[in-house]
């Protein structure tokens, strides 16, 4: 592994969601270089199927983004929260739906090259009704598609949300019975 040692490192910024550090690192060739991260504490993005093959997905505004995106739901880890149990609260906030099954089917860095945001995606099955409140920020609309129809809408350019596309890639081997359909 290359070597790179942080020289110097301050928060630059603190927010809601992140902080944003600059740190001075020593690079392998010995110059010098200035990093601005992004420190996020980590998500979840949910794949909830229900029991005849359709995937619950959002559609919500996204202010940075100007337009409407589908999605899956997701949401932030909080402080001290494992992810399982921040999935099913998100799930539960965004679509009103619990999951009697929950499987871990994978992990990524959402944008390791100025950011320490880790995703935890889970199958979320065997679902029913068990809403919790909303967060205040969002406004979501819940669709329903069946989950050979997301996939044809992601290979079409219609799904165009980076944790949403990933999460498909990563559940495919465990959604056969739905892909048969």
């Amino acid at each position: 592994m290359m070597s790179f040692k942080t020289i110097k490192s301050e928060t630059t910024y603190q927010g809601r969601a992140f902080n944003v550090r600059r740190d001075q690192v020593r690079l392998p060739n010995g110059n010098l270089a200035e990093f601005d991260i992004v420190e996020h504490t980590g998500a979840v993005t949910i794949f909830p199927v229900d029991d005849q093959g359709q995937v619950w997905f959002v559609r919500q505004y996204r202010y940075a983004a100007r337009q409407e995106l589908l999605e899956l739901p997701a949401g932030t880890v909080e402080n001290g929260e494992a992810p399982d149990v921040c999935a099913q609260r998100e799930v539960r906030e965004e679509i009103g739906m619990a999951a009697r099954q929950l499987q871990k089917v994978g992990e990524f860095f959402l944008a390791p090259g100025y950011s320490t945001e880790y995703m935890y995606v889970y199958l979320a099955s065997d679902l029913h009704p068990a809403p919790l409140q909303a967060d205040p920020d969002e406004f979501l609309s819940i669709v329903r598609i069946p989950v050979s129809e997301a996939y044809k809408m992601a290979e079409d350019g219609q799904i165009r949300d980076c944790k949403t596309l990933t999460t498909l890639f990563l559940v495919r081997p465990f959604i056969h019975k739905f892909l048969l359909a």
